[in-house]
């Protein structure tokens, strides 16, 4: 009974709820229409459809139904030039590398990564030949270092070869002048490469080089010296000449004339000898291998690490 009694008032509240007009559904088939008026639906899926308009502007003009359609124009696809006033950079790598080559050195163009010796650094060498004023105007004198070069960084060691040019040379002269040995810095090895340098030689020999200038002993005054002992010395030998003659009887008569030609000798030596000098030449230069030398840089050097 309970279960027939459920049973119609279920059916009489659906028949009361659809009979209201507020909860029943109005559909709108106007789309359906408008494309049953434009196309086959049966021939729908055999149909092309229009091509899709490109992106642009949309125009306002208006087609047959009034409906505003997309701007169909190609985009231009020519580059744009920017006005004047702007300035283009262009876009340049950046390195933090910097080149440090030297005119005449072998530092290649790729090498960025350098070190500097400063001018004024003295070294300390040894020559691996004689150097002597046999050598001839464009020669070359090999040395190498005796001790190490400390610089930022880096230690040029023991051992490094350094190459110098005879710039001028002479061997001794008249007027006392001795030998000349003058040497110029050409180049430092480093690291199996060879790199340009300039400097001049302080020491040769444990001794002061001044205007870089490997001389020999002048010898003018000295040759000067020399020839007024010469002149003194045939004096005294007149005089013990002439003493012997005045203790015999037959020679006191001609004892005074050797001491008279002493004293006219001696005087001629010590007035004519700065003249006499003159034809006489100062001392030679030879060094031998393996001596101490020292240079000073007078240009800074720049080696590739």
């Amino acid at each position: 009974m309970k279960s027939s009694l459920n049973k119609i008032l279920t059916t009489a509240f659906a028949l009361f709820i659809s009979a209201v007009p507020v909860c029943s559904l109005e559909l709108d088939h106007s789309v359906d229409e408008e494309i049953r008026k434009n196309y086959t639906p049966s021939a729908l899926e055999q149909q092309e459809l229009p091509p899709l308009p490109e992106f642009g502007d949309y125009k306002d003009s208006s087609t047959q139904n009034n409906t505003p359609i997309l701007d169909t124009k190609p985009i231009s696809t020519k580059p744009t030039t920017p006005p004047k006033n702007i300035v283009i950079t262009p876009n340049i790598p950046t390195s933090n590398k910097v080149n440090k080559n030297l005119p005449g050195s072998e530092v290649g163009k790729d090498d960025f990564t350098t070190i500097k010796i400063k001018r004024w650094t003295k070294i300390k060498l040894k020559s691996n030949s004689i150097v002597s004023d046999y050598l001839h105007e464009g020669a070359r004198v090999k040395f190498t270092t005796t001790a190490p070069i400390y610089q930022k960084y880096v230690t040029i060691p023991t051992g490094t070869q350094v190459s110098a040019i005879v710039t001028d040379s002479h061997q001794p002269q008249l007027t006392g002048n001795g030998g000349l040995v003058v040497l110029k810095i050409e180049t430092i090895s480093f690291n199996g490469r060879v790199y340009s340098a300039n400097g001049k030689v302080t020491k040769a020999n444990q001794k002061n080089i001044f205007f870089n200038n490997i001389k020999g002993k002048r010898k003018y005054w000295s040759s000067v010296v020399t020839q007024v002992d010469k002149g003194q010395k045939f004096y005294e030998k007149t005089r013990k000449t002439s003493a012997k003659l005045s203790n015999n009887p037959f020679g006191t008569i001609i004892s005074p004339i050797p001491t008279i030609v002493g004293t006219v000798a001696y005087a001629l030596n010590f007035v004519g000898s700065p003249i006499i000098a003159i034809g006489y030449k100062g001392d030679r230069i030879s060094i031998p291998a393996g001596r101490e030398f020292e240079i000073k840089l007078l240009d800074d050097v720049h080696l590739s690490l």
